[in-house]
């Protein structure tokens, strides 16, 4: 039997430890995601032999597990996992399986699985250089966008988040950008709301990396995100004021250069099935689309 049991704060060296040396490039697979966003998923974990297991609720509101990450041989911890859905009388499905993860099940655990499409919750990575540079025709209209913010406000300062103050200034801009878009989207998403504010306000206990930009002495953007595997960075939260032209495309580009520029890819997560987010992700054309699926058995 899995004891799972929720995730707290606490939890954290303990299951970084079990995330330690993965080569998965899922945006899951790190603490700062698993806790903040456990208000919509109310997601359990559980550590058995240095390996991690965890089980969500999606918005569907059935039960799924994740793949499991650590020592542990891939064909024992299926077991497990399938004696657990057995013994909560749940279906025994699971999400969030790139094709890198398919590849050692169909390797280690050969014909007992199949997999269905999940692109909603696709991945989109980039090359960090591309996202700094915006070189190529292709990416001209982001440069126009910089360009665009840049004259239109003179005097603005990118800055890493280091202090209180500046990230209780992200909290504050973050309930006006609230404000002003809360009824433009799925109310679904103020759970995006809730997962940036346990962020900001955990921030340095989550070791997280963050910067903003100030205009007028305001902040005006910001963005977070943290090492994901060894090569590659994860962005958990853009926001800026989209009645300022090119402040997005101004926070992603100097986010990365200043930030993460030491990384060759950067995980801009999924688009969750939004349209504006779709277009948006799809814009700065990426270099690797983690498409993953759902995981059930063959009947």
């Amino acid at each position: 039997m899995i004891n799972f049991k929720h995730i707290a704060l606490s939890d954290k060296k303990a299951i970084d430890a079990c995330f330690e040396g993965n080569t998965y490039r899922a945006c899951d697979f790190c603490f700062a995601n698993l806790y903040s966003w456990n208000a919509k998923f109310k997601t359990v974990f559980a550590i058995v032999h240095r390996t991690i297991f965890l089980r969500f609720q999606d918005s569907d509101g059935q039960l799924y597990y994740m793949m499991p990450i650590g020592k542990m041989p891939v064909r024992d911890a299926f077991e497990l996992i399938v004696q657990d859905a057995e013994e909560n009388r749940i279906p025994f499905q699971m999400k969030g399986i790139s094709n890198k993860m398919w590849e050692v099940i169909q390797r280690e655990i050969p014909g007992e699985f199949r997999r269905l499409p999940d692109r909603n919750n696709d991945e989109y990575i980039y090359l960090s250089e591309k996202l700094i540079k915006l070189s190529g025709k292709k990416l001209q209209s982001k440069r126009n966008h910089i360009n665009r913010f840049k004259a239109d406000n003179p005097g603005w300062v990118y800055f890493p988040l280091t202090s209180k103050s500046e990230l209780d200034e992200c909290a504050a801009m973050l309930d006006e950008w609230e404000n002003v878009n809360t009824m433009k989207i799925d109310l679904s998403q103020r759970y995006d709301y809730v997962a940036t504010k346990i962020m900001l306000e955990n921030f340095e206990y989550l070791q997280l990396r963050g910067g903003a930009i100030r205009v007028n002495g305001k902040i005006v953007a910001f963005t977070i995100g943290e090492s994901l595997t060894a090569d590659t960075f994860v962005v958990h939260v853009e926001k800026a004021f989209g009645e300022m032209k090119g402040a997005y495309t101004m926070i992603n580009q100097q986010f990365i250069e200043h930030e993460a520029s030491g990384f060759t890819y950067i995980n801009r997560e999924e688009d969750m099935g939004m349209d504006n987010l779709r277009k948006a992700k799809m814009s700065y054309y990426p270099d690797m689309q983690l498409e993953e699926s759902v995981l059930i058995p063959f009947v």
